[in-house]
């Protein structure tokens, strides 16, 4: 459900509705205020359904529909009898005060973690809904003052309730379900920083959340340092790692295999599917510091009389990162490397000529480079993607820009200034 803020709502604090009167219609106090009860869901705006509050030392649940009026001090009834019913936990439901304020939340347009300080609430739509948060000192300065002072307090820094998911894996009736929709907005790098941003317990929820699709979990521990993707790996089964490393790129997968414990490896690279166990074991003979242990066995490589045509509709089914892609490899009847034409060139070719025929001659390195010579050869020849061949000049797989500044750059500060590409 979608519900507008452009209506001119008066928004309440919570801090100051919490605390305040419970009173009945003819305005007489009946109890304390000590929490309100919000539904999370499909709704952008969760609605309130109900408040928590102290009746003669005993607490319990009011209904919404039992609610007249919320206000800064007070809730007001509609009745004059109050139905008293003990509270109890319904599916999707969180305590605003007890479950939300003073716990970081995920500010997804801003992909960083924040802290509310309070949270606002405002009628809309006759609902009163969770309308946005304060991450701001005013908040708090909201909350160390006087009632009497506080009311005056402005909103320093609002954030919208649709830019912001909660934690709520604290929360019994939601453990079940981790309702974060809005982290499909992310990239895997914005995804993994917020994972290794986080305490364990919250890090793990994101990493559940996005398990969802499959695809997504995969692209996250890609971006992850490798002591968080071991965080994360720990307490699964040899089958479920074996399934995340399955999704992963070949090089990405074999070099978590490595961080592995000893005991664990064989078991694990046993169980991924069959060609990606080919090309970790492949992977894992090399040093990863050389071109060999850097390179990722995804690349496209044609014959010498391919079409254009042909190349294109190779690259159209591959699953190489776009990075890989960009340059196409060409190769004799013996398979060895005789050429290279990056894509956008061969998108400018006659059509009608053999990719032979306009690619030019190749830069290569072997297994055994090191970072140094590989990092050289790039710089020299402005290239993104170098091959790796064997002794008879067969491709056995290609490095990458982004390949070589995983081991100069921390992954922190890769992601910060945008120095790798986006797949």
């Amino acid at each position: 459900m979608e519900t507008s803020l452009a209506s001119p709502a008066r928004v309440l604090h919570l801090s100051l509705v919490a605390g305040g009167e419970l009173r009945d219609r003819s305005g007489g106090k009946v109890g304390r205020v000590d929490d309100l009860i919000v539904r999370l869901g499909e709704d952008e705006y969760p609605p309130v359904t109900g408040v928590l509050a102290t009746v003669a030392g005993r607490q319990v649940f009011v209904p919404a529909d039992e609610v007249e009026e919320i206000a800064h001090g007070s809730v007001a009834l509609r009745s004059v009898r109050l139905d008293l019913q003990p509270f109890r936990r319904r599916p999707q439901e969180v305590l605003l005060k007890k479950d939300v304020l003073d716990r970081q939340l995920i500010n997804v347009d801003g992909a960083r973690l924040v802290r509310s300080n309070d949270i606002e609430i405002a009628r809309l739509g006759g609902w009163y809904r969770v309308v946005g948060v304060d991450i701001g000192l005013r908040g708090l300065l909201r909350r160390l003052v006087p009632r009497t002072l506080a009311q005056s307090v402005g909103t320093s820094e609002f954030l919208d309730w649709a830019s912001v998911e909660p934690f709520t894996g604290h929360v019994p009736s939601l453990r079940l379900r981790v309702p974060h929709p809005k982290l499909a907005r992310l990239h895997p790098a914005q995804l993994a920083d917020l994972v290794e941003a986080a305490s364990h317990r919250e890090g793990e929820e994101i990493i559940k959340a996005v398990g969802e699709d499959p695809e997504l979990e995969a692209d996250v521990f890609e971006e992850l340092e490798s002591h968080h993707q071991l965080e994360f790996m720990e307490e699964r089964s040899d089958e479920e790692v074996a399934q995340v490393l399955g999704r992963m790129e070949s090089d990405d997968a074999a070099d978590l295999v490595a961080e592995l414990p000893e005991e664990r490896r064989e078991q694990v690279v046993e169980l991924l599917p069959d060609a990606q166990r080919r090309r970790v074991r492949a992977l894992l003979g090399y040093d990863p510091a050389t071109a060999g242990g850097l390179m990722s066995p995804d690349f496209v490589c044609v014959y010498s009389q391919a079409t254009q045509a042909d190349v294109l509709e190779r690259v159209r089914i591959s699953r190489s990162s776009a990075e890989a892609l960009s340059w196409i490899y060409v190769m004799n009847a013996r398979k060895r490397l005789i050429g290279a034409i990056a894509l956008v060139d061969l998108l400018r070719a006659d059509p009608q000529l053999r990719v032979g025929e306009v690619a030019g001659v190749p830069q290569r390195v072997r297994p055994e480079a090191g970072l140094e010579e590989i990092a050289r050869l790039m710089t020299d020849f402005d290239l993104i993607v170098v091959p790796v061949v064997d002794t008879e000049d067969r491709v056995l797989g290609v490095i990458t820009v982004d390949d070589v500044l995983e081991l100069v750059l921390p992954k922190g500060w890769q992601r910060r200034f945008g120095v790798l590409g986006e797949d």
